[in-house]
């Protein structure tokens, strides 16, 4: 592993472009975008059919449009809805956005961030009921000019959630290989799970959330959800997640993959499976936390590591690229606080362990993926990194 002045000294020279920013045993770093930097990014997705268009998702509420065209790169602003994102709270804000698989027919892209409940609530009630007032939402957008610009007027609200408390937040979603739109929320925050949320299939919080948005106007339930017909919210997919900060699906075996954040000594690494109960908050990991932590049914982790080797984990995604042949099939994760990036074989059906690939001093936020299957490295500094083969002299 390296030590902290060879990340300083290695970082330093690869922003000055005299080596790549961070350089482990299989795979390296490099900037890119040159010197764009953005505001607290949270995510970045490539724009569908094109190679040369990302959008990089900024807290405050605001999505960057980037294009690199013959290596000359320009930053437009494709949204900006800071006017209706509460991103005060440490983990709020403009939190995850995607296209829909139909985009480049109808025009639809998604977004999901926290704001705050109407003003018309009275004061007296929103001093003294001990609540957070954040609400998650989830909202529906259209671009009718081919990725250009977002039409922030059209935005469709599908669903909102309260918040109790204000972290845990989630916020990531995805659309599945079944069509469906995948959304992932926190228990409501505080420490411990106080209201029990994440062993509760009557909320939405803590939970793995699947819908059907191929309609005109809201959300229709899949059939196939396990509590569609009755004994639960019929919108829950999985449950028992503290808060699954950063998630994917696999592009090639179609399995879901979540970094679900941990309370002070373990994070993990899930498979999430239909109808799962991940534990959380009877176990930390695979650790007990609260109660009878020995219930049959709670899900193991694939992959935890303790507090000696990071604080947050964000969860990444499986390398199906083409770039780095060494990398195929492995589970690409890391931690917010350490900079650590790991992987595991996500193929294997034995017990698997991670492994570092790279010891980095960024603050990692969240990874992204290309059309090809490359990877990205968001930094909440305000940078962007690629995952690229590693070059020894």
């Amino acid at each position: 592993m390296f030590n902290q002045w060879t990340k300083w000294i290695a970082g330093g020279l690869g922003l000055l472009g005299l080596l790549p920013a961070y350089a482990g045993n299989d795979v390296s770093l490099e900037r890119m975008f040159g010197n764009v930097v953005f505001v607290k990014p949270l995510a970045i997705v490539q724009e569908p059919g094109k190679s040369n268009v990302w959008y990089v998702v900024e807290q405050a509420g605001r999505v960057q449009r980037v294009e690199n065209q013959a290596g000359k790169v320009t930053s437009t602003v494709f949204a900006d809805i800071r006017d209706r994102v509460e991103s005060g709270p440490n983990e709020a804000g403009l939190l995850g956005m995607v296209f829909d698989p139909g985009f480049l027919d109808n025009g639809r892209v998604y977004l999901s961030y926290t704001h705050t409940q109407s003003a018309s609530t009275s004061l007296l009630k929103r001093l003294f009921d001990n609540k957070s007032h954040l609400i998650s939402r989830l909202s529906r957008f259209l671009s009718s000019d081919g990725g250009l610009t977002l039409e922030v007027d059209s935005e469709n609200k599908l669903m909102e959630v309260e918040q109790p408390y204000s972290n845990h937040n989630g916020g990531d979603i995805h659309f599945g290989p079944d069509g469906y739109l995948y959304y992932g929320l926190g228990d409501g925050g505080s420490a411990g799970d106080p209201h029990g949320n994440g062993q509760s299939v009557q909320t939405l919080l803590g939970a793995m959330l699947r819908i059907d948005v191929s309609g005109r106007e809201g959300y229709t339930i899949p059939v196939d959800n396990p509590y569609a017909k009755n004994g639960g919210r019929a919108e829950i997919y999985a449950y028992g997640l503290r808060n699954p900060w950063r998630w994917s699906f696999d592009r090639n075996t179609g399995v879901l993959w979540a970094g679900d954040v941990g309370q002070n000594q373990w994070e993990e690494v899930d498979k999430i499976s239909r109808a799962g109960n991940y534990g959380w908050n009877l176990r930390e990991g695979s650790h007990c936390y609260h109660g009878n932590c020995k219930q049959a049914g709670l899900i193991d982790p694939v992959v935890e590591y303790s507090h000696d080797d990071g604080c947050s984990i964000t969860g990444g995604y499986v390398y199906r690229g083409k770039a780095i042949p060494s990398l195929v099939g492995t589970y690409l994760y890391g931690d917010y606080c350490s900079g650590t990036i790991w992987g595991f074989n996500a193929d294997s059906q034995e017990k698997v362990a991670g492994r570092i690939l790279l010891d980095t001093d960024l603050n990692i936020s969240s990874f992204g993926e290309d059309n090809s299957g490359e990877i990205l490295v968001v930094d909440l500094k305000g940078r962007i990194f690629k995952v690229v083969r590693n070059i020894t002299p």
